[in-house]
């Protein structure tokens, strides 16, 4: 089993200022894991699909944002928790969308945390850091061959 796995925080977020805030305070809290930033949901999900479960992929968590231009947040966060390695990867919905209904189906689905934007930036950063504690305890399972 591998020492310890690094975790690489997946951005889907299709707005630059907004990704750029959340990427200044995730620096701000003291995060230094490497950001894969995309800007389209197809682009992101590719990149999670094709690299999950490869002997050398780090873990992830992924910072997804509902409204995006290719393809809907709730359709990526689906067939993330639908795959059989992405399923346990924690997801953070970032979105501007605060209804309850479509709050509630995001943590029905699997999301770890929702976040309403314009986002609470302490909150947020706190939140990050007890995810980034969950990853130091955690021990990622060998994916088998």
């Amino acid at each position: 089993m591998r020492e310890q796995q690094a975790v690489t925080i997946v951005m889907i977020e299709d707005d630059d200022g907004h990704a750029l805030l959340i990427e200044k305070n995730i620096r701000r809290a003291g995060v230094n894991n490497r950001i894969e930033g995309f800007t389209s949901g197809g682009a992101g999900l590719d990149y999670l699909l094709t690299s999950a479960g490869k002997p050398d992929s780090d873990a992830y968590l992924i910072l997804l944002d509902l409204n995006l231009p290719d393809m809907s947040g709730i359709d990526i966060l689906r067939k993330v928790k639908e795959h059989p390695v992405l399923r346990s990867t924690p997801v953070v919905v970032l979105t501007t969308t605060d209804d309850k209904t479509e709050i509630q189906r995001c943590y029905d689905l699997g999301c770890n945390v929702y976040i309403t934007k314009p986002v609470n930036y302490e909150n947020f950063a706190q939140a990050i850091k007890q995810l980034g504690m969950f990853f130091m305890v955690m021990r990622v399972p060998e994916v088998a061959a």
